[in-house]
């Protein structure tokens, strides 16, 4: 069994480094960067980087990684989320640096331009997220986790549309394959937290069991 889970193994990591190293090579050769300032570029590939980060996160929660299974997937988790939190605040400056206008605009809801809308909703789900993880031990762990996951459905969806509306540096066919993978790897983690009780008891007892 050694021989096939490892295969298993090696196949997964390799299709996840293929989603997120594809679209970044792309937007790294992309010509809408030329003659762009350095901020501008930095914000760019923070955007990048952020949608990158919102495919590893259902599945280090979901254990889908191997090597990183349930509480190492989790601790993992939370470090990527604080990751995810420090890229959209990188975006969001670097946009203010290079079009404090525009972001204004944007923040206020008045953008013209639809994606602007999308990315504001998105960034301050990732922001309240971030507020919301710290009281995770205050609060029932049930309704802590109702909360976390209503906000990462908001965050994947509005993010995944800002993304498919901006004609970018990601390039369409790459960029659409990553907002696909997104999508599906958190409905599977939502699909698979709402799994009858004696079924996810045979997942623990396999070391799978999906935990938000």
């Amino acid at each position: 069994m050694t021989g096939p889970r490892s295969v298993r193994s090696v196949l997964i990591w390799a299709v996840v480094a293929t989603a997120i190293a594809v679209p970044s090579m792309v937007a790294a050769t992309s010509p809408l960067l030329a003659w762009r300032d350095p901020i501008y570029i930095i914000g760019c590939f923070a955007g990048v980087s952020a949608l990158a980060l919102l495919l590893l996160q259902p599945l280090l929660v979901g254990g889908y990684l191997p090597g990183l299974r349930v509480r190492r997937g989790r601790n993992v988790h939370a470090w990527v989320g604080g990751a995810l939190v420090a890229a959209v605040a990188v975006h969001v400056a670097a946009l203010w640096l290079t079009s404090p206008p525009d972001v204004i605009d944007a923040l206020l809801f008045r953008s013209p331009t639809p994606f602007s809308v999308w990315g504001v909703i998105a960034m301050w789900a990732v922001f309240a997220t971030a507020l919301l993880a710290p009281l995770r031990r205050w609060q029932r762990l049930r309704a802590w986790r109702l909360y976390h996951m209503a906000l990462a459905v908001v965050i994947v969806v509005a993010t995944v549309v800002h993304a498919i509306l901006i004609e970018g540096t990601m390039g369409v066919v790459s960029k659409a394959a990553l907002c696909a993978l997104v999508l599906a790897a958190t409905a599977k983690v939502i699909l698979d937290v709402r799994l009858p009780a004696n079924i996810r008891r045979v997942a623990s007892r396999n070391g799978n069991r999906p935990s938000v």
